[in-house]
């Protein structure tokens, strides 16, 4: 019997990461690389195991063997306790931090933001703070991709084993539209009605990787990078779509847009995470950050 090598942790990454994933194409966008070498870099695992992971050939996408089930979870207790270690060992040795990069997602409650970084300037003001700001997906993203030490948002596919969160609340999203609008001049909205109408859509910049669509009702949208601009636009009347409440209650109280219920999808909550990579944890004023958001009043 053939000698069985030793896995290096890049290529249990690469492995955990086409599970994920789903795809060769997608790990390879992931890291960074060509697919062609994370192909390289499973063949070359699979020939030190002695064994196939993946069933390439019976199905478009990559497939789990029997025996690339049973190597899952020890890859996963493999990467994780070399994270933990990286992250006591940062932790021993880190004073604190010169500065923290954060990203915030654009759906993030401002009063909430304002509060904490003028809490955080007066508790740490040696510590320069970097303030971007991104929608959806995106924040994950530039977390992953060490853009950002920590970021505080929400969006969909988020959930990675290269990422911690931490629910820090969340907000409520409502459908609006403009008083002069023909949805709010309807006494009772009917099921499949807005569909007939204009949808405002918020979505990532073409820098990041878009997840899957979620709350388009409408076949007719437009997608906008922007939260403001997609505010001006509801208020134009050229459209109707979801927004943080906190950011159209002055609108509603004044009348200029409406709060619509459409039957078939009411309103629901935008969750809010604290995100920062499992490797590189942030140092103490990038946690303080964390158990501030964590503790506020949503």
């Amino acid at each position: 019997m053939p000698a069985i090598g030793t896995p290096s942790l890049d290529q249990l990454r690469v492995f955990l990461t086409i599970v994920e994933t789903g795809s060769f194409a997608g790990t390879a966008r992931r890291f960074g690389r060509a697919t062609s070498a994370i192909s390289y870099t499973i063949a070359n695992l699979e020939l030190q195991l002695g064994i196939k992971l993946f069933d390439r050939e019976n199905t478009r996408k990559p497939v789990l063997t029997d025996a690339g089930k049973a190597i899952l979870s020890k890859a996963k207790a493999v990467t994780g306790g070399i994270d933990d270690l990286r992250a006591t060992v940062k932790g021993l040795n880190e004073g604190l931090e010169s500065e923290v990069a954060m990203v915030v997602d654009v759906m993030f409650p401002t009063a909430r933001l304002a509060e904490a970084v003028q809490a955080f300037e007066a508790c740490y003001p040696t510590v320069k703070l970097h303030l971007s700001a991104e929608a959806l997906g995106a924040v994950a993203q530039m977390v992953r991709k060490g853009q950002a030490t920590v970021g505080f948002g929400g969006g969909m596919d988020i959930a990675t084993s290269e990422l911690e969160m931490i629910s820090i609340g969340g907000v409520e999203m409502i459908p609006v539209a403009a008083s002069s609008h023909p949805l709010a001049q309807l006494a009772e909205i009917r099921e499949g009605e807005a569909r007939r109408h204009r949808q405002m859509i918020l979505t990532v910049r073409s820098t990041f990787e878009e997840g899957r669509d979620a709350g388009i009702y409408s076949p007719e949208s437009w997608r906008l990078v922007d939260l403001g601009t997609k505010h001006a636009l509801l208020l134009a009347g050229v459209g109707w779509g979801y927004m943080p409440e906190p950011n159209v209650r002055d609108d509603l109280t004044r009348g200029n847009l409406v709060r619509l219920n459409i039957p078939e999808i009411g309103s629901g909550t935008y969750q809010l995470h604290a995100i920062y990579r499992t490797n590189d944890p942030p140092g103490p004023a990038g946690r303080w950050l964390i158990e501030y958001f964590a503790g506020q009043q949503c």
